[in-house]
């Protein structure tokens, strides 16, 4: 069988904008007529995705998918590691939790996943033409070559030329771009046939010189200055991009506050994107207690480690004032997201010592629940309907736990009614809802990407306040976004010279 051309997009470090790069690719080689689909061998990221086959992959992957206008499999993304600490990952296999792991015992174990990641690729290159392949952090990191499933070995192994991506507005491209060919091997450097040039500002001619010295210095050809952008949505891959998160659109003067907590395993917080689009909405990341000052929505989000962030939360102070604000000012709405959703109730139980050896830990008490950490991972693709509203919404279940209400606690109903489960009718129940609708938790993430049913509960918040309702909110089309991408990258990248390059391999 014809197996498939392809082509890797390597970096000199995380966050210079490779998983965009593939995503932009990708729409315009689907625009020029090819079959194409994404991959990248080994994710590191907390922002997950269920496959319609129950499996997890890394939200970029699936993202990239969207952009070839085909649907994400676990083949496109074969193992995805989730930090659950500074030193230690869930590791994800094909689709499915293969346990936790030290940094240490991950490097050992990575040698048996080389033939997975290679069968993977095998199977998506019988499928299509062109196979668009994104590397992780840098090819470069000499410390972990010799175990490399990820980058220069597994373009060797696809016999993929490889695409080396740098970011300007970090500073010193020049010298990341030379610095990283000269960690590489020869036969390395051989592989490497042009540069990106990646989140630009100003004026590019102001870059010949340097780029001449590049090019005569490497003998590698600069195929193209992508500038900075933030007119195009395309997701962030994971937390880095939370650092820099400073929304300048402008904002209605009644617009709304939502404050997100930012805990330090976050995860999935694309859950928050299509509020962030909203000009009614000002949404911002919170650190420390004092900057909670008068939100009107709190939301405490989803978690790769909700005992240990939900300590972390009682040992800065962030619990009690989240506890003060919303027992104080009685016009703030608490949302919790899956972890922050078992955060909310009145104990988590970890009795298969999952996150901890705590066994038992308190929760907030706000919500009359009580959550079990259950070995099996639920992994579903979920459609819903909100029990207060009836407006049905789509989205996605990733998490260990099972809530409880408690019989005793005060009166608390569900928050939606699940009617299909992975495409099969099924009727449960899911989360909780106060009745003075204060309080919502809930294990379904991607619920604000359903527009109808973010702008009615939008208007909601605007209503307990006293404000007018919007008849109309921001309608968000990813397969424009990805369109906006790919005519950036056309504008400013030699993509014929990008067709010579596949052509060649």
């Amino acid at each position: 069988m014809r197996q498939a051309k392809a082509i890797q997009i390597c970096g000199t470090g995380s966050g210079v904008g490779k998983s965009v790069i593939t995503s932009g690719l990708c729409r315009i080689f689907l625009q020029d007529g090819y079959r194409v689909c994404p991959f990248k061998a080994q994710n590191m990221a907390l922002n997950s995705f269920v496959t319609k086959e129950q499996g997890e992959i890394g939200r970029a992957q699936a993202t990239q998918a969207q952009a070839c206008r085909i649907e994400p499999t676990v083949d496109m993304n074969p193992v995805l590691i989730k930090p659950t600490s500074d030193c230690g990952a869930q590791v994800i296999v094909c689709g499915k939790a293969a346990g936790n792991m030290s940094a240490r015992a991950y490097i050992l174990y990575k040698e048996k996943l080389r033939d997975v990641v290679r069968k993977s690729f095998k199977r998506l290159a019988e499928r299509y033409e062109l196979v668009v392949i994104e590397g992780a952090g840098s090819p470069a990191e000499i410390n972990l070559k010799s175990r490399d499933i990820v980058n220069m070995q597994m373009a060797r192994y696809a016999g993929a030329p490889v695409i080396l991506v740098g970011d300007i507005d970090k500073g010193g491209v020049f010298a990341w771009l030379v610095g990283t060919l000269a960690l590489l091997s020869a036969k390395e450097r051989k592989m490497v046939k042009g540069f990106i040039i990646n989140k630009f500002r100003g004026d590019k001619s102001l870059l010949k010189g340097g780029i001449d010295f590049l090019e005569r210095r490497t003998g590698i050809k600069v195929l193209g200055v992508v500038p900075y952008f933030r007119d195009i949505r395309i997701s962030e891959e994971d937390s880095v991009a939370l650092d820099s998160c400073t929304d300048k659109r402008a904002k209605r003067r009644d617009a709304l506050a939502i404050d997100v907590i930012y805990l330090p395993h976050i995860s999935n917080f694309t859950d928050f994107d299509a509020l962030e689009r909203e000009r009614d909405v000002k949404l911002r990341y919170i650190r420390r207690p004092q900057e909670i000052e008068n939100p009107d929505v709190l939301v405490i989000p989803g978690t790769k480690n909700t005992i240990g962030d939900l300590q972390y939360l009682t040992r800065t102070g962030l619990a009690r004032r989240i506890q003060s604000v919303f027992n104080n000012r009685r016009l703030t709405v608490l949302i919790g997201i899956c972890g922050g959703y078992q955060m909310l109730g009145v104990k988590i139980c970890d009795k298969h010592s999952l996150e901890s050896n705590a066994g038992e830990i308190e929760g907030l008490g706000i919500l009359p629940a009580k959550t079990y950490l259950e070995k099996e991972k639920t992994l579903t693709r979920v459609r819903a309907r909100e029990l207060a509203s009836g407006m049905e919404i789509s989205g996605y279940e990733i998490h260990h736990g099972r809530t409880q209400f408690l019989p005793d606690g005060p009166g608390s109903g569900a928050a939606f009614e699940i009617f299909e489960r992975n495409g099969k009718r099924v009727k449960c129940f899911d989360g909780m809802n106060s009745p003075d609708g204060r309080v919502l938790g809930t294990y379904i993430h991607g619920l604000f990407d359903n527009d109808n049913f973010r702008r009615s509960w939008l208007n909601r918040i605007r209503q307990r306040k006293g404000l007018p309702a919007l008849t109309e909110g921001v309608s968000f089309s990813p397969d424009k976004e990805f369109d906006k991408l790919a005519q950036l990258l056309r504008e400013n990248i030699d993509i014929g010279k990008v067709y010579e390059i596949i052509s060649a391999s």
